[in-house]
């Protein structure tokens, strides 16, 4: 985690007592999670927002034909 900085901020009260609810934790951790929820938020729509425009091989060396190659996964216990 990066320099932590100590803030003042006014809450709907109900608003932070369904987050910890949520979360099960204490208004700092439940602050962190929203604020880490929506970091997560604006890279999937940066994502979205590409729109399968990405070039897999120039970018990553990997190929569509390679990524569709049958795998062998190991599913015991999955889905209990």
């Amino acid at each position: 985690m990066n320099e932590m900085r100590k803030i003042t901020a006014f809450l709907p009260a109900d608003l932070l007592e369904d987050g910890q609810k949520i979360t099960g934790m204490g208004v700092s951790e439940t602050l962190r999670e929203a604020l880490r929820r929506m970091r997560r938020a604006e890279a999937y729509a940066a994502l979205r927002a590409l729109r399968g425009t990405m070039d897999l091989e120039a970018e990553s060396g990997v190929t569509l034909a390679e990524l569709r190659e049958d795998k062998t996964y190991d599913w015991t216990g999955f889905g209990r």
